[in-house]
């Protein structure tokens, strides 16, 4: 577990906004955008994740489509490190990696550029929220694939009901997963 504080967390939780009946009826979705438009929230936030690379010795950051860019791109520039985006198929520009994965709802696809990840590298994968496990494992397959080691995956909140973590663990080969929030 990381080094948040007990207040860190109830501050991340409190900017988290449950909207009922979406984008389904059933499910409740977890809105993140009350804590990126509350700065003081959205610093301390990038502090633990900038903290959480450092500790881990990562030299990249891999952000995932869409949510995790946000949380990833300041990440990285206050780690110092660099960052690169996993894309839905089809998004990014010249030669990419792909990697299929399956979703309770269906099967999607994820792009790399291989070229901006190396063999020295050590990446931290951060997207806001592991559910069921798929995209950060096709993240982490995509990785390796492209000759780096995996430093680790970070998120911000994990919905423990859903089992991901458990989805994960074979993925992660004892890298470590860092949840921030767990409901």
């Amino acid at each position: 577990m990381t080094s948040t504080t007990e207040s860190t967390r109830e501050l991340l939780l409190s900017r988290i906004r449950d909207v009922a009946d979406y984008p389904k009826p059933g499910v409740v979705f977890k809105d993140i955008t009350p804590l990126l438009a509350d700065p003081a929230a959205f610093a301390a936030l990038t502090d633990v994740l900038a903290e959480l690379c450092v500790r881990h010795g990562a030299t990249k950051i891999v952000g995932l489509e869409a949510r995790g860019f946000i949380l990833a791109a300041p990440v990285a520039v206050r780690a110092g490190i660099g960052f690169v985006p996993v894309r839905k198929a089809g998004k990014l520009p010249g030669a990419t990696l792909s990697q299929s994965y399956e979703l309770e709802y269906g099967s999607a696809e994820l792009e790399i550029h291989a070229e901006d990840l190396g063999a020295e590298d050590r990446i931290m994968v951060i997207d806001d929220v592991l559910a069921t496990g798929g995209t950060a494992e096709a993240s982490l397959e995509l990785i390796r694939r492209a000759g780096a080691q995996v430093a680790g995956v970070a998120v911000l909140m994990e919905l423990g009901f859903l089992a991901g973590r458990a989805r994960l663990e074979p993925a992660l080969r004892g890298a470590p997963l860092e949840a921030l929030i767990t409901v």
